[in-house]
């Protein structure tokens, strides 16, 4: 097995205000980015405007970060895991 397979990110750990805990794919971490990235682009921090178009910056969030700021007092957080087989 390549390194690169070794440590693909498959699956994440979601903490979100006033939710259970919750374990989602790489894509249904992605698509529900989407959704938050599509209603905030007037609202973004810079870093993440400068990324690109929405799938740029998604990818840069889960590359680089592990949390998107939300409203005051939420919170929206992600931990890569591997699952055991």
């Amino acid at each position: 097995m390549s390194a690169a397979t070794l440590y693909d990110e498959e699956h994440f750990v979601v903490l979100e205000t006033h939710q259970p805990e919750a374990i989602l794919t790489a894509a249904e971490l992605s698509e529900k980015l989407r959704s938050i990235l599509t209603a905030r682009q007037d609202d973004l921090p810079a870093d993440i405007k400068q990324a690109g178009d929405i799938d740029a910056q998604i990818r840069y969030l889960i590359d680089t970060t592990c949390e998107l700021s939300m409203a005051p007092g939420e919170y929206l957080q992600w931990y890569a895991i591997r699952l055991e087989k």
